[in-house]
């Protein structure tokens, strides 16, 4: 089922419309050098092969899993002996190019800076942290997403109907073409793989089909209905309530159903300053740092990194004391009581801004006893208001102990 055009291939479409560098290096002869850098199953190797079969290009593939710098140089000889004997430039596809060392890559330079051959390189991770400049700057950079749901759907009905796939030969129910989806998280290989399984298992794929070919039960879960958001519901009230065993079910539950691992982060990082706040101020650190880790390595690995974040917001002491005072102090600001900036506090730096008054007054904190100093900071208006209240639980005692003297000392209360 692998495409065999541009307009073959589904999704990307940020990739394929007229005018791409994709779409120029496709109706152009000359070589050009590209990394491809996208999730697993969203399509790097076959735009690699799509690129070759429709310049009609000799097709070489290269797995930096295996492959070695004598494979390297035996490769770009090839193609040099190909281009000086018939003219016919060659596209040589590395596969997991991330894994290959500073010396493997440093092998590819001469082909690229010389155009011996339209190089092609595939990674599933940060191409910045895993390529070298070198060959990173001789290069154009093209992020494939994950297929959409719709995308996949797309992929699956084709594989039905194509004499390429199952040539209409097996009949998918509703509900078992959703599951397949689910399973697919994005990744159209993944997909095909299912659907192929089930198909052999038999002609009337039905849901248990599906679940027999996968070794997966299917999971209840619409990402658009209620079973998404009673879920999330879950998850975060079963943080928010210190069970790190029932969060941990209901974020496997998501994962396994298919949810966007991204989303999961997010509702991660909104729950660590909601519910957790200046009770464990490091909480906020461990999910942007699992947000950022299922960006770098994605599924299933990220699970991992969810996984440790969960267990962390989850056992760490609780604390809404950020939240409500953002909220109080939004309030404020849209109930119009706003004030004017005190005059000390203005800005002035710029040319008639003293004779103005601005900045006249201000006292520097950092010349006085432990940084402090009495002085004005919030407008005229709201110098009795209260926002921050801090709580007695985990690390916020000490916060609170201190921001009470701090107050105090400020306010003369």
């Amino acid at each position: 089922m692998r495409p065999r055009t541009l307009d073959e291939v589904i999704g990307q479409r940020h990739l394929l419309g007229p005018g791409t560098p994709l779409r120029r290096l496709v109706e152009s002869e000359a070589p050009m050098s590209l990394f491809l850098w996208g999730p697993p199953g969203t399509g790097k190797t076959t735009l690699a092969y799509v690129v070759s079969n429709v310049t009609k290009r000799r097709f070489v593939e290269i797995s930096a899993v295996s492959a070695g710098v004598k494979d390297v140089r035996a490769a770009i000889d090839a193609a040099r002996t190909e281009l000086g004997m018939t003219g016919r430039q060659t596209v040589l596809f590395v596969d997991e190019v991330h894994r290959f060392n500073k010396a493997q890559q440093d092998a590819l330079l001469p082909a690229v800076e010389n155009r011996w051959v339209t190089f092609i390189g595939a990674t599933t991770e940060n191409p910045f942290f895993s390529v070298i400049s070198p060959l990173l700057s001789r290069s154009l950079l093209l992020t494939l997403e994950s297929l959409a749901d719709d995308d996949i759907g797309d992929v699956v009905d084709r594989a039905l109907a194509d004499p390429r796939g199952l040539g209409g030969g097996a009949v998918l129910h509703s509900d078992a073409r959703a599951q397949l989806v689910r399973l697919a998280g994005g990744d159209a290989r993944r997909s095909l793989t299912y659907l192929e399984a089930a198909a052999l298992l038999s002609g009337d794929i039905t849901v248990e089909v599906v679940e027999r070919a996968a070794d997966k039960a299917a999971v209840r879960y619409d990402r658009q209905g209620d079973q998404h958001y009673d879920v999330v519901s879950a998850f975060i009230k079963s943080m928010r309530g210190s069970d790190a065993d029932a969060a941990l079910h209901y974020l496997a539950r998501m994962v396994e159903a298919g949810e966007d691992p991204r989303f999961i982060a997010r509702r991660i990082v909104i729950f660590a300053s909601e519910d957790v706040g200046m009770a464990d101020p490091a909480c906020l650190q461990v999910a942007v740092a699992a947000a950022q880790a299922v960006e770098f390595i994605g599924l299933p690995e990220g699970r991992i990194n969810l996984a440790q974040a969960v267990i962390h917001c989850a056992l760490a002491p609780k604390s809404n004391a950020v939240v409500k005072a953002i909220g109080a102090a939004s309030d404020d600001v849209r109930r119009g009581a706003i004030g004017q900036v005190p005059g000390h506090l203005r800005d002035a730096h710029y040319a008639g801004a003293k004779k103005l008054g601005h900045g006249s007054g201000y006292k520097y904190p950092h010349d006085f006893d432990h940084g402090l100093v009495k002085q004005e900071y919030a407008p005229e208006e709201l110098r009795d208001r209260r926002y921050y209240e801090p709580t007695t639980h985990g690390a916020e005692a000490p916060v609170a102990e201190r921001w009470a003297k701090i107050r105090a000392f400020l306010r003369g209360a």
